[in-house]
Formats: structure tokens, C-alpha cells, sequence
């Protein structure tokens, strides 16, 4: 008889090791994922979801007034007291006295609307409203080890959300030949350069000569 060995989770906080398999915008959708890989005979303790873009969702209920304070700590308070009426019941059993359970379930409806009323007086009005708090996560991948992560790629085609573990590389930009005259072909769309106009060379300039003065008569 086998058993599957279980992987040890390690007990400080360690990042995960693995090539991404498969990335989902739900954790319902990354469970789906690894219950996909369970039934086709998976080793799926080689795989790991984890949550990026962390977020804390605080979901607000409904708004807090002296009624439902009491309203929850009557519930809160029966059942507390149904609870240590049981407890008494079971050892007062053999002893033939009445057991107390209605008067323990009285006594705790009592003080848990005390006890509620109290708590919720001392907030000073400010927290009037009931929330529900849960960290959600932007993205969910799913990590398989190196050697396994092929297989877990073709098992998921099935039902999507498959990646590549490994970026796409960007081809290197290829540079045109030198050409020593300075003629390259010239890239599609792109118009040649206007040839500037040729100007002859300037030759030396001779000062000009300084007039003549007629001869004195």
C-alpha cells in the first residue's frame, strides 16, 4: 500500500519556487485549475497558487443602531446560556432536581443585550456600521516545479489560462552594412535626404589696387 508524500511547508515565511504554469483573475478559477490537475492523476503537491496585488476588501453590512446591538446580543447571550444549561443539565442529571435550562437561557439572553448595549455605548457613535473585512488578490498564477511544469501545461489547455513561464525575447535590431560610399539602402516608407546644392569653392581674393594719383604739374 502507497501513500502520496506530503510536501513540507516551510514554517518561516518563504517565497514559493516554480515556473508559472497558468494565471486566473479569480481564486475560484486557480482552484478549479488544481482540482483539474488532481483528477488526471497529478502530482499537485508540486503545485502552488499564489496571489499578487494583494488588497484588504472591508465590506461594509448594514449601519449599527441600539436595536440590533440588542437584537445580537440576545441571540449571542440564548445561546451562550443554552450552552452552560446543557453543561449543568448533564451533571444534574442523577440527582432528580428540575434542570435549569430555560432559567440559563434567560439568564444569558439577559446579559448579553446588557453586555452589547454597554460595549456599544462606550464607541461614542464611531463605528456605526458592520463590515466584513478579506484580502483579495489582483491575480492568481499557478506555480508547477521545472519538471513537471510541461505537463501541467497540456493538462490545462482544457480549460484555459495557460502562460509561458518564460518572457518573450525581443530580437536584437539588425544594423545596416558599412559601406564606404556611404550608400545604404534606404528603409520602406521613408523619404532619401535632398542632396544639398554644390557650391564651387571659394578661391584666395586679391585686395584691389589703390587709385592712382595724376602727376603734379
Amino acid at each position: 500500500m502507497s501513500f502520496t508524500r506530503q510536501t513540507r511547508v516551510p514554517q518561516a515565511p518563504t517565497l514559493p519556487k516554480g515556473e508559472p504554469v497558468a494565471s486566473y483573475g479569480t481564486y475560484l478559477e486557480a482552484q478549479r485549475a488544481v482540482d483539474h490537475l488532481a483528477d488526471k492523476q497529478f502530482p499537485v503537491q508540486n503545485v502552488t497558487i499564489v496571489g499578487t496585488d494583494l488588497r484588504m476588501v472591508e465590506r461594509v453590512t448594514g449601519r449599527l443602531s441600539y436595536p440590533r446591538v440588542a437584537l445580537a446580543g440576545l441571540a449571542t447571550g440564548m445561546w451562550f446560556g443554552l450552552f452552560v444549561g446543557l453543561l449543568l443539565w448533564m451533571f444534574s442529571a442523577g440527582s432528580g432536581s428540575t434542570p435549569p435550562l430555560l432559567a440559563a437561557i434567560l439568564i444569558g439572553a439577559a446579559f448579553g443585550v446588557l453586555f452589547s448595549v454597554i460595549t456599544y455605548a462606550f464607541t461614542g457613535g464611531k463605528r456605526d456600521f458592520t463590515s466584513s473585512s478579506q484580502i483579495v488578490a489582483a491575480q492568481y498564477a499557478v506555480l508547477c516545479a521545472a519538471e513537471h511544469a510541461h505537463r501541467a501545461r497540456a493538462l490545462l489547455q482544457e480549460i484555459g489560462g495557460v502562460q509561458s513561464g518564460w518572457p518573450a525575447r525581443t530580437a536584437p535590431a539588425t544594423l545596416p552594412p558599412s559601406d564606404p560610399s556611404g550608400s545604404y539602402p534606404t528603409p520602406p516608407g521613408a523619404q532619401p535626404p535632398s542632396a544639398s546644392p554644390t557650391v564651387p569653392p571659394v578661391g584666395p581674393t586679391t585686395p584691389p589696387a589703390p587709385p592712382q594719383q595724376p602727376p603734379a604739374g
